[in-house]
């Protein structure tokens, strides 16, 4: 039986949340991902890559894994009631919900988060508890059948500990070291508790118009959350 793993790509998408997992999907046996959207016109991603969906939200099948990346477009997303209400019916009846990078605001926005031990990148990770999560500083966070990874990169992390859930662990270090997958990062400079203190200030101040406007849409959302409630 073919598993369908779906992965939402959207304006504005931070393709290498969609593009890691995705290669790494793609190497299981049986099994077809679809890059899912509106409609089938090409979008652009946050950097301005190219990328088509092949699956809209009317004709998408039920997917047996629903993962939605993150990007500087998430924004609107979590104010999306067409999006947010594709997403909650395919989780109604998908074997894993999962999320990567700020794609996890996006489930919060869904009401998939209440109660769950989430994480996202660790700029926004102060904004998941508004949205009913319980917020955890983990690279890859499993509740249940909720997956959520942390930062950009942590998708590759996600994607192999979900194929070994859906495989077993022989095939997805099969799959890792097809993909050669063995960060040796040229610097440590990874994670805010570990990268030099101007860096970190640097990019907090960088990251500060977009987790203010970021922070305005959840707090909008988490009202509406407790009003649905």
């Amino acid at each position: 039986m073919t598993l369908h793993i779906g992965l939402l790509v959207f304006p504005r998408v931070q393709q290498l949340d969609m593009t890691g997992p995705y290669d790494a999907f793609a190497h299981m046996a049986d099994t077809q991902v679809h890059l899912i959207w509106k409609t089938r016109e090409p979008v652009k991603s946050s950097a301005g890559m190219i990328l088509t969906p092949d699956a809209t939200y009317a004709d998408c099948p039920a997917l047996d894994v629903l993962c939605v990346p993150g990007g500087s477009g998430v924004g609107d997303l979590m104010e999306d009631e067409e999006t947010l209400a594709f997403i909650r019916a395919q989780a109604a009846h998908a074997r894993y919900v999962t999320s990567v990078c700020t794609g996890s605001l996006v489930l919060g926005a869904a009401g998939l988060l209440r109660g769950k031990r989430a994480t996202t990148h660790w700029a926004f990770h102060g904004l998941l508890a508004e949205l009913g999560a319980i917020p955890v500083h983990e690279r890859v966070v499993r509740d249940g059948s909720l997956f959520t990874g942390g930062g950009i990169t942590a998708g590759i992390d996600f994607a192999l500990t979900l194929v070994a859930e859906l495989v077993g662990e022989h095939e997805a270090q099969a799959i890792q070291l097809q993909m050669e997958y063995a960060p040796a990062p040229p610097f440590d400079a990874g994670d805010p508790a570990r990268a030099p203190a101007a860096v970190v200030s640097d990019v907090r101040e960088r990251s500060a118009p977009s987790l203010a406007a970021r922070g305005a849409i959840t707090a909008r959302v988490a009202e509406r959350l407790k009003l649905n409630a």
